[in-house]
């Protein structure tokens, strides 16, 4: 009886955990998928009956849906340049910081952490102000070098760039943070080693560290590309997806469908989109990885 219970027992302990996890996603991803097939809206959320089975009516619409392609093409521009500027700006921010000496460079762990901890509306207000075009701070700092005025959040193309400044000084710090973990666990033998051989500060840095950080740089990879495809924050609270729909992500594209409009039905579609993009990207990660990694 005592070795039955001690055979159940972590199966008791992750119990509350499956539980929660089961009501909390894998039930909303199950609804989602079963109402991107229907027409639900407000009427049908007060009476079922007005719920009518429609098929692949959804999905069919929503690629022809000139604001959600737009909507795509966004997201891959955000993904595109967003990720790998995270990724290096944090690695390097970490090795940084790893192999500095001093107090500076551990002040700086303080203040590269406290943006990715900070509240992001009141982080949209404040660069809502630097990058007003009239008394913002960074046209500011352009005139006062004698360079006109940009339109950080009125031209569709600068637009993107400027919400991927704000996500990027945001996103840094909890990558850095991860890489940081990762690289205090590297022998600094390894480095005196690498020295006596005659090694520079380069070949150290892809001899060894770069290879020894392998699966951090997966793990952060795999992370920012899921948080990036959902890039919602930014463009919900500092232009609401203009100018001309130029900002608006798939998330956003979904929320203002589903709880601005409430074409339920069809922002379910949206996001069961989303997550067949977010689980083919990482499936293709692990799959990278793996062929690089076959032991």
């Amino acid at each position: 009886m005592r070795r039955l219970l001690n055979d159940r027992a972590p199966y008791l302990l992750i119990a509350p955990t499956v539980l929660l996890l089961l009501l909390f996603s894998i039930t909303p991803l199950f609804v989602a998928f079963v109402m991107s097939f229907t027409n639900m809206d407000l009427a049908g959320i007060a009476n079922f009956a007005n719920v009518d089975w429609i098929g692949m009516t959804n999905y069919l619409e929503i690629f022809k849906d000139e604001v959600f392609l737009q909507a795509l093409s966004n997201t891959v521009v955000y993904v595109v340049i967003g990720v790998p500027l995270v990724i290096a700006l944090s690695l390097s921010i970490a090795i940084a910081i790893n192999f500095g000496r001093g107090k500076v460079f551990e002040w700086f762990r303080v203040v590269f952490y406290m943006p990715s901890i900070t509240n992001v509306v009141a982080v949209a207000v404040v660069w809502g102000f630097l990058f007003n075009p009239q008394y913002g701070l960074f046209n500011f700092i352009l005139n006062t070098v004698g360079l006109p005025d940009v339109p950080w959040l009125q031209d569709p193309f600068v637009a993107k760039l400027s919400l991927i400044l704000l996500a990027l000084w945001r996103a840094v710090g909890i990558n850095m943070i991860i890489f940081l973990a990762a690289l205090q666990g590297i022998p600094r033998t390894y480095y005196e080693a690498a020295a006596l051989d005659g090694a520079n500060t380069f070949q150290q840095m892809f001899k060894i560290t770069i290879p020894l950080l392998r699966y951090a740089i997966f793990f952060v990879t795999v992370t920012t590309l899921i948080g990036w495809i959902q890039f919602f924050e930014e463009p919900f609270i500092m232009t609401e997806g203009g100018p001309l729909n130029s900002t608006t992500s798939l998330a956003l594209f979904i929320y203002q469908n589903g709880f601005q409009l409430s074409n339920f039905g069809y922002a379910a579609a949206g996001s069961v989109v989303l997550f067949v993009l977010i689980i083919t990207v990482t499936l293709i990660q692990f799959r990278v990885q793996k062929n690089e990694n076959p032991y």
